[in-house]
């Protein structure tokens, strides 16, 4: 596809009008002001639209969007004990499933072309990825509250299987990562064994941190250290590591992040939602630690729209620190694209630049809400919308087209994914 007479978000996230970017094989392989000689086939008027490296969702538990709308107005732990655990406990491969291509609809209409997930059903999760040709980093999390060895965990057996069957699969689309589930859900020796075994694999490690501010104290009371220090401690940190939330981690943790080039997941929404507070972004760039944004699941949120996220994100700092002047649309924008991707180890994706991967998406600059353009940056984070969203593209694929989908049988989706939920509910209640 050759991209005509377009506006693109270049790598330093200023606005380059009239542009021409072709792309071949998966790659952009032209991006200049001036029309290629080359054939790129499908020419697409890019007149009143916006090209954007896609975005990136850094922390997602796709298949809970079974749950969306099922366990409102509570707090983190009841939301977890009393909703949602009882609910996970009757899902199954065929489930997740429906879930995940259901999440993978919407994340795809809204921009987003890779997201990091982490959950269980993996051979479910994998299978609406490979259909859909999206892109994911999913880890399987462990939980443990026994002192055994974690090889005869059977989550963590999953997580080997799954590494073993699906890594790098269908051609780098698929990264498998590696995942405990938080401190508060595993024993210390789980903890330490998970970094001892994690050292030197080159797979990333996810992890929620800090998410609410009793998980963060029980936590200093148990072992007299932070959530964040544990995991230094236990050497889980001494791998490439994703921490999701960090609402109450404290300035100590936040050099340690730094210092072990950890990256963090921002997930505004869903913390506002279960009242667990808000991260301070702010101080996480200053200190220059790798931000990036995630939606959480549906099933705290209650939406998988990036573009929603964006918005909070720019605006909670200024209002936490009665400043306007802070965390910019470039900062938001980065954290949304350049950063996603490199929590991902997605290095060749997030910038409209010759040799980078083609995820690529097309907003919609002549709507209402997009005009005048003053400035579009600004624009794209304050204003837009997943309404503004025409197109999506993942390794030089179209998955989503002017409200269309091109892999996946949305009709198929939403019915199948209905017929889950009820289901599942359906046998909770029934015990």
């Amino acid at each position: 596809m050759l991209f005509s007479n377009i506006s693109i978000l270049d790598e330093n996230f200023e606005i380059k009008k009239n542009m021409y970017v072709g792309v071949r094989s998966g790659k952009i392989e032209f991006v200049d002001s001036r029309a290629p000689k080359e054939d790129y086939g499908e020419v697409y008027n890019g007149e009143g639209k916006l090209l954007v490296p896609g975005f990136v969702n850094t922390h997602t538990h796709s298949p809970m969007t079974l749950l969306r709308g099922y366990a409102e107005n509570l707090p983190l732990d009841r939301w977890l004990n009393e909703r949602v655990f009882p609910f996970e406990d009757k899902l199954n491969c065929e489930r997740a499933y429906y879930g995940t291509m259901l999440s993978i609809a919407e994340m795809l209409s809204c921009g987003t072309t890779s997201f990091t997930d982490m959950y269980f059903f993996g051979d479910g999760v994998m299978k609406a990825v490979i259909e859909s040709k999206a892109k994911i980093n999913f880890g399987r999390s462990i939980v443990s509250f026994d002192d055994g060895r974690i090889e005869n965990n059977e989550r963590f057996k999953e997580g080997v299987y799954l590494t073993e069957k699906y890594h790098n699969a269908e051609n780098g689309r698929i990264k498998i990562d590696l995942s405990l589930h938080a401190e508060y859900t595993n024993t210390l020796s789980a903890i330490e064994q998970f970094g001892e075994y994690a050292k030197g694999r080159g797979q990333i490690v996810q992890i929620h941190l800090s998410e609410t501010q009793s998980e963060h104290e029980n936590c200093k009371k148990k072992y007299g250290k932070t959530p964040a220090r544990l995991f230094y401690d236990a050497g889980v940190m001494d791998s490439p590591c994703v921490f999701a939330h960090c609402v109450w981690v404290e300035d100590g943790d936040i050099e340690l992040l730094r210092e072990k080039g950890a990256s963090v997941a921002h997930c505004p929404a869903s913390n506002l939602k279960l009242g667990s507070g808000i991260c301070d972004v702010y101080k996480l760039l200053g200190r220059g630690v790798n931000v990036g944004i995630g939606t959480d699941s549906a099933a705290s949120n209650n939406a998988l729209d990036i573009m929603r996220e964006m918005y909070l994100c720019a605006l909670l700092p200024k209002g936490v620190n009665h400043r306007a002047d802070i965390v910019g649309a470039k900062d938001v924008l980065k954290m949304a694209t350049v950063n996603g991707y490199k929590s991902q180890g997605r290095n060749d994706c997030g910038v409209i630049k010759k040799g980078f991967c083609a995820d690529l998406a097309v907003i919609d600059l002549r709507s209402v809400n997009m005009c005048p353009e003053f400035d579009i940056a600004g624009n794209l984070v304050y204003s837009a919308g997943k309404q503004n969203v025409l197109m999506t593209m993942v390794d030089g694929r179209v998955l989503y087209r002017n409200g269309e989908f091109t892999t996946i049988d949305i009709e198929k989706i939403k019915a199948g994914a209905n017929k889950a939920a009820r289901e599942t509910e359906n046998e909770v209640y029934a015990l």
